[in-house]
């Protein structure tokens, strides 16, 4: 009895992993999908997207030259079974086609309409839409203003929430409890609600419509998700340092350089490289401030007014991707100080 019950947990056990896994495989499929089938479509001709029978990867259509002209293979049912044969002469009701194997045979007549018949594709891709955008030239001007616009807004904002975080983590601000409650909530009001007012305040007032500074300028007064996540990541560290500092003379900003920073550096790193990733994904305030200055845009507003320029649908997915490319790589390259600050500043919150 207990060899069955043991045998019965094992089958269940076994089962019941197959089948999450199976389903954690199916999301991961859903999830990545459409990346895959952008970077399909960026692979293919202009000819194969405006090809209704074209297959989803990227393919030619195979031809055979005959008596000096190029005619499409054909999928078509003969006696000898699926042959791939050109077609030459099409007609409604019977067609005429050649066997590339065995030319000398000649024209060889087959009942049925030729519509009804799938055309032989061979898989084959081009980077030609990447040539062709790279060769324009105008990309990389988006990404250098991107990477300026980077640059500016997060240093602005690394250092200031850095300096708000250690006064948090460190000194007894006056009712600085409930000053951090108020920066909590902010992070979970609607950005909407502050649209008009922030827009009005830009555009009327300062006058800052069709430049950077609204993009760049609100960035130096903090963010409340990297002051939230480093005053964590500072309240963590021991104070034993910084005592025997304090003894030798060291002031607060020495000790933030020299003691706090180097031991915080994976959580440091991980919030800049999340406002650098909110940067490069930055639309909605640059169609805001920088519809009427276009030569001031950053790589994702540039992105979606490229479509209305070159509305080539290949030549749109093939710019998606080389935006797309620069976060990925990014993460790939800072992973490990990146996972690292994510799980020492989820371990301590």
């Amino acid at each position: 009895m207990n060899r069955h019950s043991s045998f019965s947990f094992r089958l269940w056990n076994g089962l019941g992993t197959t089948l999450l896994n199976g389903f954690a495989w199916l999301v991961v499929a859903a999830y990545l999908f459409p990346i895959l089938y952008m970077v399909a479509t960026s692979l293919k001709t202009g000819d194969q997207f405006l090809d209704a029978n074209a297959p989803l990867l990227p393919a030619q259509r195979v031809t055979y030259e005959y008596e000096g002209k190029a005619y499409a293979l054909y999928y078509v049912p003969a006696e000898q079974g699926l042959q791939e044969w050109a077609l030459v002469v099409r007609r409604r009701a019977y067609s005429e086609f050649i066997d590339p194997a065995h030319p000398e045979q000649g024209l060889i007549r087959w009942d049925g309409y030729w519509g009804s018949l799938k055309a032989v594709y061979r898989f084959e891709y081009t980077l030609d839409a990447f040539e062709e955008i790279w060769d324009d030239g105008e990309f990389l001007w988006p990404v250098a203003r991107t990477l300026v616009i980077a640059a500016l807004g997060g240093t602005g904002a690394l250092v200031s929430s850095i300096l708000v975080a250690y006064g948090f983590a460190r000194y007894p601000v006056p009712a600085g409890r409930w000053l951090f409650i108020l920066l909590i909530a902010s992070i979970m009001l609607p950005e909407k609600v502050t649209l008009i007012p922030t827009y009005f305040m830009y555009a009327r007032v300062l006058k800052w419509i069709g430049t950077w500074l609204p993009l760049i300028v609100p960035h130096f007064f903090g963010n409340a998700i990297m002051i939230f996540l480093l005053r964590q990541n500072f309240k963590s560290i021991s104070k034993d340092i910084e005592e025997a500092a304090i003894l030798d003379g060291a002031g607060p900003l020495r000790l933030l350089i020299s003691i706090i920073l180097p031991q915080a550096t994976p959580t440091v790193i991980t919030v800049a490289l999340l406002q650098f990733f909110y940067f490069w994904n930055e639309t909605r305030q640059a169609a805001l401030y920088l519809s009427i200055a276009r030569d001031l845009s950053p790589v994702s507003f540039w992105l979606q007014t490229y479509s209305s320029f070159f509305p080539g649908f290949h030549l749109l997915q093939a710019s998606a991707l080389m935006v797309m490319i620069v976060p990925i790589l990014v993460v790939l390259l800072t992973q490990r100080i990146f996972m690292q600050g994510v799980v020492v500043t989820d371990s301590e919150k």
